[in-house]
């Protein structure tokens, strides 16, 4: 069985397992802020915790997040927890990122922040983003603060700008299934040094030092990862997760789309064995960018076109999280691929507002037929031309 994704894990990484690691998440912070074009970096042990973080220290509360409504749940968890209001915005279908005419009919005097996802990789158009702010905080006298959500999206560019180096803050996550790991842990780039050092500040104040177990945890979980994946034993891992509900024990804890909550771990910070992983993983960025780039174009180029199949687009300066198509029969689809050895995945089968926890009967038409019709195909692999 073809995995939906595989992290890139190899000896380098496991070396992990053995060394001592001290000092590793400073460096990490460093590194990752040069990589990614920012003057400060802070970690952060997940992307939703580093959101949360954020809000906690700007001393937002009951105010009005603008996000999509297209997106994971746990953005507009952080929002909730932190004490604040989402206001979702439809999707445009061309793209699967906000539809920024929408932004600017939403934003009213209660806006305090714009969540700006580069969903699968796409990026926004970040120059009218900042349009939009501004004119925002002209129009009602306050700050608008622009949050450039990453998690799918590192190093994409919007005409040769990347999107991270835009607005206030970008915020990154490093679980298994995104372009690099470090096992979990997020990560927030800053332009301003005085706002990353408010947010560190904030962060070593409020967040526990991480216990010694879950160092040991980590370390488990990345062996489990690299077996997990690993071509020859994969067929095992996928009948675990589809016959048995061994897996969904253990991930349940992390994350339930419909359920507002955080991992027990949450405030814990980010570990150096953790950091050493992200690391050994930021210096095969590039390849693997490169990897997913040429994948996207080999199936644009060679994947059959079905009846009702929609095909996502090629852009300058996509990362492709994901490779999305959207089908008019889903689970057909995904079954049939899967009698012949190859899972097709679904990531964000859900439109945030439609879901019990964040009903507000609005309608969000493009979001909801997102979350119903779309797959993703493994831009992981290496080779894929042996898929199709």
């Amino acid at each position: 069985m073809i995995p939906r994704f595989r992290p890139w894990l190899d000896w380098e990484e496991l070396s992990t397992l053995f060394s001592r690691n001290k000092g590793c998440v400073e460096k990490f912070e460093k590194e990752f802020a040069s990589k990614f074009q920012a003057a400060e970096a802070v970690a952060f042990p997940y992307g939703r915790s580093a959101q949360w973080a954020f809000f906690k220290t700007i001393g937002l509360e009951n105010a009005e997040v603008i996000m999509p409504a297209y997106t994971c749940s746990v953005v507009a968890h952080a929002v909730i927890l932190s004490g604040n209001v989402p206001r979702f915005i439809d999707i445009d279908l061309a793209d699967f990122n906000m539809n920024l005419d929408l932004v600017e009919e939403a934003i009213d005097e209660r806006t305090r922040v714009i969540i700006a996802t580069h969903t699968f990789g796409y990026p926004q158009d970040i120059h009218r983003l900042e349009t939009i702010v501004k004119d925002a905080e002209n129009k009602y006298g306050h700050k608008v603060w622009l949050m450039q959500d990453c998690c799918h999206a590192f190093g994409a560019e919007w005409k040769g700008k990347m999107v991270g180096t835009s607005g206030d803050v970008a915020v990154y996550a490093f679980n298994v299934s995104k372009i690099i790991t470090s096992v979990f842990g997020g990560m927030l780039t800053f332009q301003d040094k005085g706002i990353a050092e408010k947010v560190r500040r904030w962060r070593d104040r409020n967040f526990q030092t991480p216990k010694w177990s879950k160092t040991w945890k980590r370390r488990i979980y990345l062996l489990a990862f690299y077996f997990a994946f690993h071509p020859r034993l994969y067929g095992i891992t996928y009948w675990l997760k589809t016959k048995t509900p061994v897996l969904r024990s253990l991930t349940d804890a992390y994350h339930l789309d419909d359920k507002i909550h955080f991992p027990p771990d949450a405030n814990e910070r980010m570990n150096d064995m953790e950091a050493a992983v992200g690391l050994r993983q930021l210096k095969k960025y590039d390849r693997i960018v490169e990897n997913r780039r040429k994948n996207a174009l080999f199936y644009q180029e060679n994947l059959e076109r079905r009846n009702g199949w929609v095909f996502p687009p090629i852009r300058l300066g996509a990362t492709y999280s994901h490779y999305v198509v959207r089908v008019p029969e889903r689970e057909k689809t995904i079954k049939h691929y899967a009698s012949i050895g190859q899972e097709i995945g679904k990531l964000i089968q859900y439109c945030i507002p439609d879901m019990r926890s964040y009903y507000d009967g609005k309608k969000y038409p493009n979001a909801s037929r997102t979350s119903r019709e779309t797959i993703n195909f493994t831009v992981t692999k290496e080779n894929i031309n042996t898929l199709i």
